[in-house]
């Protein structure tokens, strides 16, 4: 049977009273794993960790820039389309001035087949 240093006998019966030391022990310093292992951080591990942050905020980045660009393009798009509105608006506003003249709606009535009225008829009172 083998015995390790600062091993304890296990009791069967009741558990003992835990042990009071006369003086008060200090608290024990804690190494960091690393420092125990004697290895220093992984500077590879660093290196790749730098990389994939710096990729994702280009990537970040780019995704900005092209909405932005789509977002001016949109509005170029628009500001094109309400000049051709305001355009047709014009025109129907011109057409509307000019057909809406007498002599055009009698030409339009001549156009359409329609005659001008004979003098009207005066029926006398009884």
């Amino acid at each position: 049977m083998a015995v390790y240093q600062g091993a304890r006998p296990r009791t069967i019966a009741l558990p003992r009273a835990p042990r009071i030391a006369d003086a008060p022990a200090l608290p024990r310093r804690r190494a960091r794993v690393t420092l125990r292992a004697r290895r220093g951080p992984n500077r590879l591990a660093l290196i790749l960790g730098g990389i994939v942050v710096a990729f994702m905020l280009a990537f970040f980045s780019l995704a900005q820039q092209i909405q932005v660009s789509a977002t001016s393009y949109d509005i170029g798009r628009l500001r094109f389309e309400q000049g051709q509105l305001e355009s047709r608006l014009q025109q129907q506003r011109s057409d509307l001035n000019r057909l809406g003249r007498e002599p055009a709606v009698r030409k339009l009535g001549l156009d359409a087949g329609l005659t001008q009225l004979t003098e009207p008829i005066i029926l006398p009172a009884r």
